[in-house]
């Protein structure tokens, strides 16, 4: 075989090994799913009617979102959840608002008798969001809001 057809094939092999890297590439250029925009807000029970608790985020993945797992908890608690202690918590209520983006809301009634029985200050938000690839992001502090008498 001639250098000229070894030399050849060489650079062959190396244009398609570029391209198939490239493909690759692009292939596994899927992200993990986003959380934006995050927030939490608390509002005391009064007179009859119940308080709640509502954390809303932006959810995003280039695959779609599949849902947003969420749990609530207080500072002086020391908890700590997991990604897999949140695997089995509640569901937020998700609305696409877009082919990549979903809105998602938590919201959780409070009466008057829980409420009294809630630990006064910082409370945090920990959230688990599913792209419907089944990637996921986990954050142990999504949130953090007050809770006063």
């Amino acid at each position: 075989m001639s250098k000229r057809v070894v030399v050849s094939s060489l650079i062959g092999v190396a244009v398609l090994g570029a391209v198939a890297a490239g493909g690759l590439a692009m292939a596994s250029s899927a992200t993990e799913p986003t959380l934006e925009n995050g927030s939490a807000r608390y509002v005391a029970p009064s007179d009859g009617s119940a308080g709640s608790l509502t954390f809303t985020a932006d959810v995003r993945d280039d695959s779609g979102v599949r849902g947003l797992k969420v749990v609530a908890w207080p500072a002086s608690s020391k908890l700590d959840p997991t990604e897999e202690e949140l695997r089995h918590t509640e569901d937020a209520t998700c609305r696409s608002t877009s082919d990549d983006t979903s809105r998602c809301t938590y919201t959780l009634k409070v009466t008057k008798k829980e409420a009294a029985e809630l630990d006064q200050g910082t409370w945090y938000v920990s959230a688990l969001a599913t792209a419907e690839d089944g990637d996921t992001v986990f954050l142990p502090r999504a949130a953090t809001f007050d809770v006063e008498g």
